[in-house]
């Protein structure tokens, strides 16, 4: 398997990161999980956004290789190029070049680029329930990849405790924020409902994609800060990330239609 580190094309067995290592130390960086096809990268617009705007909250400098759309289109290119698989799930990990102790001394960054093939994941989400040991906080990085990386190691053990398919992490607050890796929405009387970031949960790609094809439908599309109980109430429910939209069938023991709901099938069907 071959890998990008910091531009260079290299077997994944010959790289070697030298050490202080800022990421590694101080999980002082992000990384972002991208969808590679033979038209480019899906998603592009949203997934820089995302990345631009990570970069900015921690004072960091995004490589102009990875800066803008036609760059970050290139330089993945040269990866996928290594693959043979028309579809890839492509990581970029980006962290802070340098030493010094919690004080960085520089905004410069290393990065890497790996890939594997891509397999969607779209099949129905049979059992799930609130989470009860892990709870998310809004901060100035809860939006992006990585700053809070340990919440989701923590939820998705809890979930494989309790022989969930999902869970779905509350804020500190007790609102609802989103599931172990993807965001969480629902249908109810011809709305969509999605939290909004303020119960800390991360800005989705595919979420924010959704959005707009939400308003090509013209779908009415509302964003706020929800208790379970409101959620509860939802004729359907789904889960969306890169991989696909889950409809959600059981949470906390009740009952959902999400896989025949006319709404959420019509938006996946307009989303392909």
């Amino acid at each position: 398997m071959m890998v990008l580190y910091n531009g260079e094309l290299l077997p994944a067995d010959a790289v070697r990161l030298p050490l202080p290592n800022r990421g590694l130390y101080f999980n002082d960086g992000f990384f972002e999980t991208l969808v590679w096809e033979p038209t480019g990268l899906r998603y592009l617009p949203h997934h820089l956004a995302r990345m631009q705007r990570a970069a900015a909250a921690l004072g960091l400098q995004l490589p102009a290789t990875l800066a803008t759309g036609a760059t970050l289109t290139t330089t993945v290119r040269q990866l996928a190029a290594t693959a043979p698989e028309p579809l890839q799930r492509i990581r970029l990990q980006l962290w802070r070049s340098g030493g010094g102790l919690y004080a960085p001394t520089t905004p410069q960054t290393d990065w890497l680029l790996t890939t594997q093939p891509f397999t969607a994941l779209e099949t129905p989400i049979q059992q799930c329930d609130f989470a009860e040991t892990v709870r998310t906080h809004a901060s100035a990085v809860s939006f992006c990849k990585g700053p809070n990386a340990l919440t989701y190691v923590l939820a998705a053990q809890e979930r494989q405790r309790r022989g969930l398919d999902e869970v779905i992490l509350l804020s500190h607050e007790g609102y609802v924020a989103e599931t172990v890796a993807a965001c969480v929405g629902w249908v109810r009387a011809g709305i969509l409902y999605v939290p909004a970031e303020a119960a800390g949960g991360i800005a989705g790609t595919r979420l924010a994609h959704l959005r707009g094809v939400a308003a090509s439908l013209g779908v009415s599309w509302q964003e706020g800060v929800y208790q379970p109980a409101e959620l509860l109430r939802a004729e359907a429910v789904f889960t969306a990330n890169i991989a696909g939209i889950r409809p959600v069938q059981a949470i906390h023991g009740q009952l959902f239609d999400s896989v025949a709901h006319p709404l959420l099938r019509r938006l996946q069907k307009a989303e392909r």
